[in-house]
């Protein structure tokens, strides 16, 4: 059935299907991460922050799982339609957690992950769907911002559950995500219509599904080469935050599950808060230029206030400047994006996605491995905030770098006077 002769009301019940399933995608993420880093020291028979490592590597590896495979299953999604691809990515992510719920030991996470990681391209495929039923750019506008609705919902909600039911056992989070990734999939089986008509659908090619492929985007656009490195130091700093919270509080301060899950819902609503209105009041006053700087020096003192916390109420005071940090992004993605033209910004996007993919699958190994070495007795010196103090140095080498660029560029470049000072579109923040 194709949505040129669909009623209104199944339109609006395949709309509130994409948005479950975006906010049970990150629910499900938000479930398991107050409890992941418990799981990984009792399968090893290790030290929670000796457990670090090899959960950077359950990162890493979903990480690059996923950097190879959505493109893949993106161009199956324009081959074959979007509902089959949806189904079959929920059915992955359910199978993911029963076998990260049943796992009697460490290698078995490593199964879960990469079958998430091949499955896992429902954000891409519900955008696609997105795209499909919205008739102009005035429903496009609002129907792409479930997506922001989703993400802060699901980044608030998920760890909040996950605490909550951490109190019955450390794999109930599992079991919980498992049941919402398997319902939701029996729900859109029956309702759920497909999108994308059959004459609208292409032939399969391999060498538009290279991951690679969008990376060498930057490679023919040298101009924003300086820019596109800021950016990549920015989403690496982050890691330190993302791949690393919950080991580093269970160690430091001997937080439980709960108030893991408790300080990650703060997480959300401080960048939901963000996003959603500093941004659309600060960005507009101060420009461009103003929100990178002072955006990413919040960053910087955020982690830098991490590294020497000595006790676990700081953390709580230290995520507002961190997250006030979240106003730069916008930003530095509208001077980016202003140095090209019109009908290349979905490329650019693409390799900016690609760029923040492989902080994902280093960032953790970096991060996480100095954790785990500043805390073990083959340290020179005891330091368990090392790791943020690393990301805290990649924020201002992202500062200098951004400076000496835009600098130049105002003075070799008039035309991009405007943009550099100008005010922004909402974005993204590290913290996603």
């Amino acid at each position: 059935m194709q949505f040129t002769t669909m009623h209104t009301t199944s339109k609006k019940a395949a709309i509130s299907f994409i948005f479950i399933t975006l906010l049970i995608d990150v629910m499900g993420w938000g479930l398991i991460i107050p409890v992941m880093a418990d799981l990984i020291a009792q399968l090893k028979h290790i030290p929670v922050n000796e457990a670090s490592t090899y959960g950077a590597l359950l990162l890493s590896v979903f990480a690059i799982t996923q950097f190879l495979f959505a493109p893949v299953v993106g161009n199956l999604s324009d081959r074959y339609g979007r509902r089959p691809v949806l189904l079959l990515s929920l059915l992955g992510f359910g199978i993911d957690y029963i076998i990260l719920a049943l796992a009697p030991h460490y290698w078995w996470l490593f199964i879960g992950r990469v079958v998430a990681g091949i499955t896992g391209a429902s954000f891409t495929t519900a955008t696609a769907y997105i795209a499909d039923i919205s008739t102009d750019e005035t429903s496009k506008a609002k129907n792409f911002g479930l997506i922001g609705a989703a993400f802060g919902l699901g980044f608030v909600l998920g760890p909040a559950l996950g605490a909550l039911l951490a109190t019955w056992g450390i794999r109930a989070p599992f079991y919980a995500a498992a049941v919402l990734c398997l319902l939701n999939c029996l729900y859109g089986y029956f309702l759920l219509p497909e999108s994308l008509s059959k004459e609208n659908r292409r032939p399969f090619e391999w060498k538009r599904a290279n991951p690679f492929g969008s990376l060498k985007f930057l490679t023919r656009h040298p101009e924003i080469g300086g820019l596109a490195f800021s950016f990549f130091l920015i989403y690496l700093g982050s890691q330190a935050v993302q791949g690393n919270w919950n080991f580093f509080t269970i160690y430091r301060f001997n937080w439980s599950e709960k108030m893991v899950g408790i300080s990650l819902a703060v997480v959300g609503v401080l960048v939901g808060a963000v996003q959603a209105g500093l941004t659309r009041v600060i960005n507009p006053k101060i420009g461009n230029e103003k929100s990178i700087y002072l955006g990413l020096s919040l960053y910087a003192l955020g982690l830098l206030l991490f590294a020497f916390a000595t006790q676990g109420w700081m953390m709580f005071a230290f995520l507002i400047p961190y997250c006030l940090g979240g106003i730069c992004g916008p930003s530095l993605q509208s001077v980016i994006s202003g140095h090209v033209p019109p009908n290349q910004q979905g490329e650019l996007q693409g390799a900016l996605t690609s760029l923040m993919s492989l902080t994902t699958v280093v960032g953790p190994l970096i991060m996480n491995s100095t954790f785990a070495y500043f805390t073990s007795a083959k340290a020179p010196f005891y330091f368990p905030g090392m790791h943020f103090l690393i990301g805290a140095v990649c924020m201002m080498l992202s500062v200098i770098i951004t400076y000496k660029v835009l600098t130049r560029e105002k003075r070799e470049n008039p035309e991009l006077a405007g943009v550099i000072k100008g005010s922004a579109p909402i974005g993204e923040t590290p913290m996603h």
